[in-house]
């Protein structure tokens, strides 16, 4: 199951994880997350969450995958100091945006 919180603060990740264990009440859990401050934090209150086990990404892990350098820059290219006023015009820009690092031109 992949689940995403609304926001990356504490209040949201303690929802995830009462949702999370909401949907399996029975068995252990492991959580694979970033090393946020979200998550680790006193206010996030693991040791509520018995059943719940998290395997933190370490610190830097992202640079050395590819994809989240072409991540970073897709964003660019596509969605950064943009607003989209409906899901097509999101969907015209991550178009645009992925014909464009394809063809190797510049955004």
């Amino acid at each position: 199951m992949t689940m995403t919180a609304v926001s990356p603060n504490s209040v949201f990740y303690q929802r995830l994880l009462r949702q999370v264990e909401d949907a399996d009440p029975a068995r252990e859990i492991w959580i694979v997350t970033a090393n946020l401050s979200s998550h680790k934090s006193v206010s996030t209150r693991l040791e509520d969450h018995p059943r719940i086990h998290h395997a933190f990404v370490p610190v830097g892990a992202c640079w050395p995958n590819i994809q989240e350098g072409w991540w970073r820059i897709f964003r660019k290219a596509a969605l950064a100091g943009r607003t989209f006023a409906n899901l097509d015009d999101i969907a015209q820009a991550t178009t645009l945006a992925t014909d464009q690092l394809n063809s190797g031109a510049r955004p």
